[in-house]
């Protein structure tokens, strides 16, 4: 098959752009597809992630950066507007020259005008967040009214996009619920991109939490439950990997804890199978998760595994008590406790991260590839046999 995936640019060390390019390899690499990557706003940036030579990246130059170097919010929409008019004139182009089987999308902005495009490909929706924050429209109901009429617009209209789709995948049982009311879903869930034959290390006393430095991640409760036992362990410390707008926010909490020495906020790096591997276990304090990719790469790495039970992902990911451990959502001294718990008993340690590595083989990429190259054939003839 022809196959074209539409982002907006590879351009973070983040886990959407990690799983996108290994999904395009394996199906070009792999299962010999012809891929292609379409993105709006590389803007001559290099990509993040290795791209396999098999799969041609082409990005459109509309650049939607340019909207937010605009000083008022009238510039900033007649910017946006010009430049989505751009972008759909040269999608729709770029859609119609190459004739894919199957068009896949994040669900991003190109849903304002997907379906109609006539290039003969069947469309396909995957979403990576839950569907609470799904195009960030809760931001908007945040701000109270007249906000809320308007995501309640903008939610209505995406929605209405997505029933127009020829499948729509979610990552997970509990996110497909929430849309079931909308249509029906296809849950796929993201295959795991590490692998590794290394066991943590021994005499680690490094704790290790992985992400963006935003509001969902839940850092600042991992902080404070840190600050409930730090006393109690030491020569144990925290890495928080990521980079993020709550920087400056977390480092004055930490510096107002008191917790300067023991906890550490590190750049992202795209060899993180090695910070794994150098951690005694993981921690998981995020408020809500689209599935939780950090968990089953530390897992893979024979990492145990402490988490809120937020939704969606942890609680599909996770047996309690046999390969990892679960947490009420917002429990700091839960937390605390489960942390202390790990920290003291070694043993347990070594079993649930052993359990781990071997329950996480459930998401090993040709599993997760096989049910994509299922869903794909299938749309793809169904379009191919209604248009014949």
């Amino acid at each position: 098959m022809k196959i074209a995936y539409l982002y907006t640019s590879l351009t973070t060390v983040g886990g959407v752009d990690r799983i996108l390019t290994v999904k395009a390899n394996h199906l070009a690499e792999k299962l010999g597809h012809e891929v292609y990557i379409i993105t709006d706003s590389q803007d001559g940036r290099p990509l993040k992630f290795p791209l396999s030579l098999k799969v041609k990246h082409i990005d459109l130059d509309v650049n939607f950066d340019q909207q937010y170097k605009l000083p008022n919010t009238i510039g900033r929409y007649l910017c946006y507007r010009h430049l989505m008019k751009l972008y759909k004139e040269r999608l729709s182009k770029q859609l119609c020259e190459l004739q894919c089987d199957v068009v896949c999308t994040t669900c991003g902005r190109n849903m304002d005008f997907l379906d109609e495009i006539n290039d003969g490909s069947a469309k396909v929706g995957e979403v990576h967040c839950i569907r609470k924050i799904y195009r960030n429209l809760h931001w908007l109901e945040a701000k109270g009214f007249p906000y809320k009429l308007i995501a309640k617009y903008w939610r209505y209209k995406n929605e209405l996009a997505i029933k127009k789709l020829d499948a729509f995948v979610v990552l997970t049982q509990n996110d497909a619920k929430t849309w079931s009311k909308v249509r029906p879903c296809t849950t796929i869930p993201n295959p795991n991109t590490i692998s590794s034959q290394t066991s943590p290390a021994p005499n680690s006393k490094r704790i290790i939490s992985v992400g963006r430095l935003s509001e969902e991640k839940g850092f600042d409760r991992l902080i404070d439950a840190w600050a409930l036992i730090a006393k109690d362990c030491p020569g144990w410390h925290i890495d928080i990997i990521g980079e993020g707008l709550l920087y400056n926010q977390l480092v004055e909490q930490i510096n107002r804890l008191g917790l300067q020495e023991c906890v550490h906020i590190l750049p992202p790096t795209p060899n993180i199978a090695e910070e794994y591997s150098q951690s005694a276990f993981y921690v998981m304090s995020s408020r809500y998760e689209g599935f939780g990719l950090v968990l089953t790469e530390a897992m893979s790495c024979g990492l145990p595994c402490v988490s809120f039970n937020c939704p969606c992902g942890p609680a599909e990911i996770i047996r309690d008590n046999k390969d990892g451990l679960l947490v009420k959502n917002g429990d700091i001294r839960a937390l605390s406790e489960k942390m202390k718990l790990l920290i003291d008993n070694e043993e347990l340690r070594k079993r649930l991260g052993a359990q781990a590595k071997v329950n996480v083989q459930r998401y090993a990429i040709d599993q997760i590839m096989d049910s994509w190259q299922q869903l794909f054939t299938t749309v793809a003839t169904k379009r191919h046999n209604t248009h014949a």
